[in-house]
């Protein structure tokens, strides 16, 4: 044995002997994500209407990746062989997003009746199964036929569609469903749809460098924003006056969260730093907890960032009983303040910082760094600010190129590292009920494609049953799942010049 293939085996046995399941509260609960467009396929059948990134898909989405999410991983035939492995690995919840246009195809209006036998069965599934639902209601994938009549997030008349829609199913799958998600990152949706234009549904000013057709990067941010938090807190109210009392279940909303480092110790950058924060998550988070948006965007977008009214604020306020949060990169923050002198100021200039590239960002491997210490002290900074309210990790996860090895070691130490901090961070006293793995299969990435993978199942997309392969990480996760240990008798392979975990089973069950 070589000296590189001896490192990787005291690693692997360092991991065995760090934590187990049983480490954990009993209520803690571990699961895997994915949501409607990126998995169900079906895109146009029984009734399915297109959406928003249907749409953005099909248009080539400005050259980022080819193609769609037509088939994907054809979830909505193959429900219940995925429940079944789901089940195997040890799941406690499986979070996934019901398609809008799936279910009302119109985006208001009457209900697809096999949008609903989906859905409905698809629930059975997994509550048979133990495994409990957690239900995103918009995953970015706003019915097209919204977005045409009236521009979708835009516009207020957003807010009753929502809420009608989010009626709808409280009232067909509540039963079942104890834990809503209004939103998925709601932040991205803002600013990577209407501000830089990269996402569905692409508007932005002229002068965005994916020159959208559409759009104003300088207000339309701050617009959807506001009628994302108002949609979310109406839908909450009508939730917690009509179903909570005989459902018992809790609404939340999601978003994406980066660690911001100063640059340097200079006052500049570390204000810079703060004033990220606000622009980044307390653009929803202070409307949650205060009711009202931060100080420093009011000051530094003026007219142009919406108020709320008297009533709206006490609305907003205390519309979350768990905010769910998807982590994976980290910037440096440097300050700049000249680009609050631009004439023409959107958001990215709104917020008068550079970002630069954290140790581990942008490797060869395309692999995201393992920074578990930075989401810590996010953490720790969002209970300080905020309160300890309850917290799930709903997505973090590691990249691998898609037709890489079964054996993605990568992916198995980032998910140890990760699992292993959540310990000290309950120690610590966070309030963090549950942490969820993206992502349960090899899915159609909104960044990557079909190109990059974050998957505890590799998918062929040549083999025409789209067959379910485990990868190492999805055999680590299922022992760690089940309380078995790691066997210290691991054989290794050395190939290429690279060192990768062999096929041999893993663990085994202690003894």
């Amino acid at each position: 044995m070589n000296l590189l293939a001896a490192a990787v085996l005291v690693s692997v046995i360092s991991i065995a002997n760090a934590f187990s399941r049983n480490d954990f509260p009993p209520h803690f609960l571990f699961g895997a994500s994915t949501s409607a467009y990126q998995v169900e396929g079906a895109a146009n059948e029984d009734g399915r209407k297109p959406s928003i990134w249907d749409t953005f898909a099909h248009a080539g989405n400005g050259g980022l990746y080819k193609g769609d999410g037509d088939i994907a991983c054809d979830q909505y035939h193959k429900y219940k062989d995925d429940v079944q492995l789901m089940s195997k690995m040890g799941l406690d919840a499986y979070r996934f997003s019901i398609s809008w246009s799936r279910l009302i195809p119109d985006g208001r209006g009457p209900i697809n009746p096999k949008g609903l036998e989906y859905y409905n069965n698809l629930i059975n599934e997994l509550t048979s199964q133990g495994i409990q639902p957690h239900v995103t209601l918009y995953h970015w994938d706003l019915p097209q036929a919204l977005e045409d009549e009236y521009g979708g997030w835009v516009s207020r008349r957003i807010i009753k569609d929502f809420t009608a829609y989010a009626d709808i199913c409280f009232r067909e799958f509540g039963d079942r469903v104890k834990h809503w998600t209004t939103v998925n990152e709601g932040n991205v949706v803002s600013i990577g749809g209407y501000d830089a234009g990269f996402l569905p549904p692409q508007r932005c000013s002229p002068s965005s460098i994916f020159n959208c057709s559409k759009g104003n990067s300088s207000t339309e941010p701050y617009l959807v924003t506001h009628h994302m938090l108002l949609a979310h807190a109406s839908a909450a109210r009508l939730y917690r006056i009509k179903y909570k009392a005989k459902q018992h279940g809790f609404i939340g909303f999601n978003l994406l969260f980066f660690g911001f480092v100063p640059l340097t110790n200079t006052s500049e950058d570390i204000i810079a730093t703060q004033r990220a924060q606000d622009f980044y998550t307390g653009w929803f988070m202070n409307p949650f907890i205060f009711g009202e948006y931060p100080d420093i965007m009011k000051k530094n977008v003026g007219l142009r960032l919406p108020f709320f009214t008297s009533r709206e604020s006490n609305l907003v306020k205390g519309s979350i009983d768990f905010l769910g949060i998807n982590f994976y990169y980290a910037f440096y923050i440097k300050n700049n303040a000249k680009s609050l002198q631009k004439k023409n100021r959107d958001y990215t200039a709104d917020t008068a910082v550079e970002f630069k590239p954290f140790p581990g960002n942008g490797t060869s491997t395309d692999e995201i760094p393992v920074i578990p210490w930075i989401l810590q002290e996010l953490l720790h900074s969002l209970k300080n600010n905020y309160g300890n309210f309850p917290i799930y990790i709903h997505e973090t996860g590691q990249q691998t190129r898609r037709n890489s090895s079964l054996d993605d070691w990568p992916r198995v130490k980032y998910m140890n590292e990760y699992i292993g901090s959540l310990l000290d961070m309950l120690r610590n006293g966070l309030n963090i009920r549950g942490y969820f793995v993206w992502s349960f299969l090899d899915v159609f990435e909104l960044l990557g494609g079909y190109k990059a993978s974050f998957g505890l199942y590799y998918i062929d997309l040549e083999d025409p049953t789209l067959r379910r392969q485990p990868k190492l990480s999805s055999v680590w996760y299922s022992n760690f799942l089940n309380n078995r240990t790691m066997d210290s008798k691991i054989t290794l392979k050395i190939k290429d010049n690279s060192s990768a975990v062999s096929n041999t089973p893993l663990m085994h069950a202690s003894t």
